[in-house]
Parts: C-alpha cells; structure tokens; sequence
C-alpha cells in the first residue's frame, strides 16, 4: 500500500515519468534500431518526441489534480458565467421555504416592466410556477401609465433605469394617480440615495439585481397581502357607513333588526371577498353557521361550502376527514380517498368548534392557514389548496391560550378577520322577528296552518335569558307548534321549558355553583336580609314580566296565587300600592 502511495503526490508523478521515459525509450530504440541501423543518433533524439506524447497523455489528469487541489484556485480558464437575473439560493438542493410557500393567488394581474427581456422571461415564469397570474409584462416604461388608466392590477414591478422613463420620474407618477398600489422597485446597482429617495416616494420594496427568486416571491407576496388588507379596510368603511337591508339579511337566513347585527352584516359583507381566514365566535346557539355561510355566498367563491364540526374527533380521525389518505395508508384503507379539503376547493371549509382541537390538530391547521398546504395519510409530498378557511367557536381562545390549550400563533393568524355574535338576550327586539319567522318554518314543517301568538308570549321570552340563544328560541316554537291543535297558540309548553330551566339554575344555586361575576345583591353594601332579598326579587319579576304577576311568579319559582297573596299582605302592612316600583323603592330603603 505504500508503494501505491508514492505514486500519487508530486514524487509519484516524477517517478512516473523516469519509469515512462524508460520503457519508452527501450521499445523506441529497439523499433528504431532495427529499422534505421545506420541512424542511431537519429533515432535517439526523435525518441524524445513519442515520449513526451506519451507522458503527456498518460500522466496529465495526476499533474493537473497534484498542480491544482481540490479548494484551491482554478486554472485560468474561460471566464465563470454570470449569475441569472433570478437564482436559487445555494444549500441543501432542496427548496428554498420561502420559494415552497403558494403566493394568494388573485384574478388582478402583476405587471413587470423591466428594458431586460431576460428578467421579463424569468419573473414571469417564476411567477406562474408559484401560481400567481395573470402576469403582464411591458418592455417600454412609456406605456406604464396608459396600461394602468385601462386595467387595474395588483401590483407592479418597475425597473428604476428604464431606457424610456428613468423609475425615479415614473414612480411619483404612478403613486399619484394610484396611491394604494404597491410598487416594487428593481435595479441592476446599489445606491443608498436612490434607495431612499423611491421609498420616501412611496416604493414598497427595493430589489437589486442579480436576487434569489426566493427574496422575488416574497416580496410579491407581501405586496399582494398589502393590497387585500386595504381593500377591505376600504370596503369595511363603505360597508360601515350603509345601512343593511332587511331583505339581504332575510337572503341569508339572518333575521334581525338589532344594530349591532346590521353593523355585522356590514363588516361581513367588507370582508367576504377576502383570501384571510375568518374567526367567527358566540355562545352557543348565536348562528355561527349561518354567518359562515353567508360569508361564503357573498364571497362568490365557484366552489362548495363544505362544514365540519372537529370537537370530540382525535387527530387520525381529523387527519383523514380533512386530508384523505392514499390506499394502504393504514390498516383497512383499501382505496384512496380525498379528504373534505379537495371537496372545498375554490370554495369554503368551515371547521367548528376549533377550541376542542387537540395541539396536534392545531400544528396542521395552522400549517394549512400559512402555507396552503396539508399532507394526506401515507402521503410524503405536500398538496396545495385554494380553498378559504372559516372558524368558529364558543370558547374564549385567549383564556385557552393562558391555560396552555390553544396556540398563540395560531390564534393570531385566525383573527385576521373576527366576528363576535351577541347573545339572543342583548337584543330581545329581535324575539318577535324570531318567533314569526320560526312559526312559518315550524307550520310548514309540519303542514298546519301558521298560529297566532299571544301577547303574553313576547313578555314571557323577553324575561328569559335564553342560555341556548336562537336555537333554543327555535326548538321551544317548533315544539310549541306541534303540540298546537288550533286557535291561539298556548304558552304552556314555553311555561314549562322556562320553568324546568329555572328550577334547575335554582338547584345548581343552592349547591353554590352561581358564578361570582355578577353578585345578586349588587344594589346592597352589605348582606341583606331574607325580608329584604324578598321584596327586591318579587319587584324585579314585575319589572321583567310587565307587571304579569303569571310570568313573574313563573320566574321566582311559585304560582301566581302565591305571588297574589305576597302583594296582598305586603300592601296591607305598608298602606301603599304594591307596584314593582314601589317595592323595589321599599328593598332599597330597608337596606
């Protein structure tokens, strides 16, 4: 093995050459000698001239490898080829993150105006490789301005040394006459003053050539964020400022006249076109549904609005619900399925209840809201989708996300777009709505004639708080429905709903289980008596039912006979009129 050594390196190479010079002279001077007897000397000098082409051929690849190492300077050669106007960035071979990552895709076009045909070339293509276009291309800086007074765009890639109009003049120009466009400027030098002076002018990037089409593409991509965010800042302000018509909100099943359902309406219809997710929270029974699918028909999305409640599932079951799997991902998978996600394409997954979802879950839907891509069971290669993604939830994210339970990270990227519902109770005018429109739904369903309601029915459910929200109110009439034989319809099947609720609210009480948030006795500064409790909770029925001494007794828990003599003997006693307000005037002196 030594020997073999020495024939690499410098000596190995010198030996290599007394060896050849040897063997070639040998054979020339036998060949030579025979041939040429009366030529020796001849012969002699013209053997030098084979043995050096020999050793220059043999022995070449070892003089080059020994003269020029590995990591050293190169042979003077041609000139190395110069970088492209878009390159990948040196490293593993795989692909860049940035690069990986889908660009929202938009029905506006990029305009790149650039004298350099190859970097028209190569944008271009970058562009529609990450599945952004259209894409329109200009060569001459003079025809920027015509093509934007004719067709809008998203946003613009200008050369800042255009051979026709220099950038410097043309970007004043062009933010004048279209302010809320970004421009991207892009340069073959680096000059910190004309940097400065195109951002002061109101460029919103500045790119110098030769750049990695990674730093291209996301640069294109915060442009294109740039300009969703103010056209819905801007449509939410027009939207704000217009009042909602009642039979828009009849279109999409929500029926209200509360004000601030018709400022939700509004920022909904703002915001429906939008490629940001949308967070949707509420009590339960509020009508999240009903607002995600009214987002996704005014959206005018082409695709389907797919739902799917994920509370209680585990993240395999999730996984393959959602994402699908490949056939043989597991046992008992004999064929291939696509996930819901391929269902909503071009269209709107609406995933409820997010707050039940375990952190694994949590990782793949916030690498589905970043990067537009999910991984199907058995599947190694990621798939894109296009499809929006809608959330909602009863719980309260933040306090989740103090307990440990729910990602910060993820919480953010869901809240681009949020909308928080309010409770049934704090817009009770829009009970007798309700409950007209669920008669109708109710008498159709059940082929009867639609009833009339009694007087007392609106003060009855106005007094109740309505744990349940819209969807009790509609389960409470629909069972009020079937029940009806004919004439008026009757409160007893709400009396005796309201009132099992009450008598179990009241049981948890005694247990101690009222929450602590809103003291009973907040009127009082300091425990008050039964004597007191008394006349300030029979005054407060009053108040709440109208003076309806049946609604009010059903809310204290007693029959109205025992109500009526209560009034009675307190009136008596006092001399006074046994009015609400007169007896919540009597609690609050007592105390």
């Amino acid at each position: 093995m030594e020997r073999i050594r020495l024939l690499g390196g410098g000596r190995g190479i010198a030996l290599k050459v007394v060896l050849g010079s040897m063997i070639v002279n040998a054979v020339w001077d036998l060949l030579a000698l025979n041939t040429f007897p009366k030529a020796e000397q001849v012969a002699s000098l013209l053997g030098i001239i084979p043995t050096g082409i020999v050793i220059y051929f043999l022995f070449k690849r070892g003089v080059d490898k020994t003269l020029y190492p590995e990591g050293s300077v190169e042979k003077v050669t041609a000139a190395s080829p110069p970088l492209p106007v878009l390159y990948e960035k040196p490293g593993s071979g795989e692909a860049d993150t940035e690069t990986a990552v889908p660009l929202p895709p938009g029905s506006l076009p990029i305009l790149i105006v650039d004298d350099d045909p190859r970097f028209l070339s190569s944008a271009e293509a970058a562009l529609r490789a990450a599945g952004v276009q259209p894409v329109h291309t200009l060569a001459d800086s003079r025809e920027v301005l015509p093509f934007l007074s004719g067709t809008e765009v998203a946003t613009i890639v200008l050369n800042l040394g255009g051979s026709r109009v220099h950038g410097t003049e043309l970007l004043p120009r062009i933010k004048e006459e279209h302010p809320e466009l970004p421009v991207i400027v892009v340069t073959g030098s680096m000059d910190v003053e004309s940097a400065v002076a195109c951002i002061k002018a109101g460029a919103f990037d500045y790119l110098i050539k030769p750049m990695e089409k990674a730093r291209f593409l996301s640069s294109i991509k915060r442009a294109l964020e740039l300009r969703d965010l103010r056209e819905a800042v801007s449509s939410l302000q027009d939207q704000l400022n217009a009042p909602a018509a009642d039979e828009d909100l009849l279109t999409h099943g929500i029926v209200t006249k509360n004000r601030s359902m018709h400022a939700i309406f509004n920022y909904m219809k703002a915001i429906a076109r939008s490629k940001q997710p949308v967070l949707i929270t509420g009590e339960t029974g509020s009508g999240k549904d009903l607002v995600a699918r009214a987002i996704h028909d005014m959206s005018g999305c082409e695709g389907k609005f797919v739902a799917v409640n994920v509370a209680g599932l585990d993240d395999s079951v999730i996984s393959d619900t959602l994402f699908g799997h490949r056939k043989g991902a597991y046992t008992g998978a004999d064929q291939a399925r696509e996930g819901l996600i391929v269902q909503a394409a071009a269209g709107t997954l609406f995933l409820d209840e997010i707050g039940d979802l375990t952190e694994s879950s949590q990782l793949k839907l916030l690498r589905l809201l970043e990067e537009k891509e999910y991984y199907p069971l058995g599947v190694d290669a990621p798939r894109k989708t296009d499809a929006r993604i809608l959330c909602a939830t009863h719980h309260n994210l933040k306090d989740l996300i103090a307990a440990g339970k729910f990602r910060k990270d993820l919480f953010y990227r869901l809240v681009a777009h949020h909308i928080h519902l309010p409770p049934l109770r704090e817009r009770k005018e829009d009970i007798p709505l309700l409950v007209d429109h669920f008669l109708k739904e109710a008498a159709e369903s059940a082929k009867k004639k639609k009833p009339s309601p009694p007087t007392e029915l609106f003060t009855l459910l106005s007094a109740y708080h309505f744990p349940g929200n819209v969807r009790e109110l509609g389960s409470m009439v629909f069972d009020a429905v079937m029940q009806h034989r004919a004439g008026v319809l009757t409160l007893d099947s709400f009396k005796k709903h309201i009132g099992d609720h009450v008598s179990s609210k009241a049981a948890v009480a005694v247990q101690g289980e009222v929450s602590e948030e809103q003291p009973p006795f907040a009127l009082y500064d300091r425990f008050p008596t039964l004597k007191e409790a008394d006349a300030y909770l029979v005054a407060e029925a009053l108040r709440r039912s109208q003076d309806n001494q049946g609604i009010a007794a059903l809310l204290l828990g007693i029959s109205r006979y025992t109500l009526n003599k209560r009034l009675v003997r307190r009136s008596k006693k006092s001399g006074k009129d046994p009015s609400p307000i007169n007896l919540e005037k009597q609690a609050l002196n007592q105390s």
